[in-house]
């Protein structure tokens, strides 16, 4: 009887997967960074799912389930959509701690309304909320979310203190790259249909020319414009990113006889993407 008292209490322990606690993040490319921070000592769970606009997403249950269960969340930070889930959440976990990523990040560009159609509009309060689009922006992502862990667990210093260490000489790497390519690039422009590279052009010193006008669809004579600036300096590249309009963008691939290139912005691949970026613009790009 006493052995078999034993055996059902070990039975009941709780496994070791069930002691890991969870951090939540908003899009992907911060799961990437904080993964890479946190190692095995917690979960990281995302709220957007990869191939969703951030910036008008609607959670689901589930998310906000697994939100609420959270001991932080870490908001990338300029995404309206994550005032309005702060909001919700708040409710239910007054205790969660959030943690603002981009902290300390210059925000680039003017505040704009974005209609996407006509259900969905979303502004930009302060300018341009990719601040992970850059290597020197997303290193200060980085150590924010390294000292928020360190807050968390200072037990397990040494482990972020290493995995942090290593994060960063990889981004080192990455930005190496990044100039490799960008030296060989025969522009120093490009264009983009929502203009979500501005960290990117200020940091490698290019000029993002943007598709929309003001939030909107461009008028035809706006078009053009952009089209013969683009002749005259022999941009030859057009990104499309598949959560806003690829049509414009493809025209004006055409009629300036370029390229349309698709990048992704929120892949959780972050290094990846952003050597993609600087290929393309190299115009090594298959």
């Amino acid at each position: 009887m006493i052995l078999l008292g034993i055996l059902s209490l070990s039975g009941c322990k709780p496994s070791k997967a069930d002691k890991i606690r969870t951090l939540s993040v908003t899009i992907e490319p911060q799961k990437y960074f904080l993964s890479k921070i946190a190692g095995d000592h917690y979960q990281i769970n995302c709220i957007v799912p990869s191939g969703s606009n951030p910036e008008s997403a609607d959670f689901t249950p589930s998310q906000m389930m697994a939100l609420d269960k959270s001991v932080a969340y870490f908001k990338i930070g300029y995404l309206g959509i994550e005032n309005t889930l702060i909001d919700k959440i708040s409710r239910s976990n007054p205790e969660l701690k959030v943690v603002n990523c981009s902290q300390g990040i210059q925000l680039i560009g003017d505040a704009h309304i974005h209609c996407e159609d006509d259900n969905h509009i979303h502004s930009h309060a302060a300018g341009d909320p990719h601040t992970w689009s850059s290597v020197r922006s997303a290193k200060i992502i980085v150590e924010n979310m390294y000292k928020a862990v360190l807050e968390l667990d200072a037990d397990n210093e040494a482990d972020y203190t290493a995995n942090y260490d290593k994060l960063i000489a990889e981004m080192n790497s990455t930005d190496s790259i990044i100039k490799s390519y960008l030296d060989k690039a025969p522009s120093k422009a490009f264009i983009i249909y929502h203009p979500a590279l501005s960290y990117f052009a200020d940091e490698y010193g290019l000029t993002q020319y943007s598709i929309e006008h003001e939030g909107k669809n461009p008028s035809p004579s706006q078009l053009k414009d952009l089209i013969d600036k683009a002749k005259a300096e022999g941009i030859k590249v057009v990104f499309i990113q598949q959560e806003f309009d690829t049509k414009n963008a493809e025209t004006v691939a055409e009629a300036i006889n370029g390229k349309a290139i698709r990048i992704n912005l929120l892949s959780y691949n972050w290094d990846e993407e952003m050597i993609k970026i600087a290929k393309a613009l190299a115009q090594e790009n298959e």
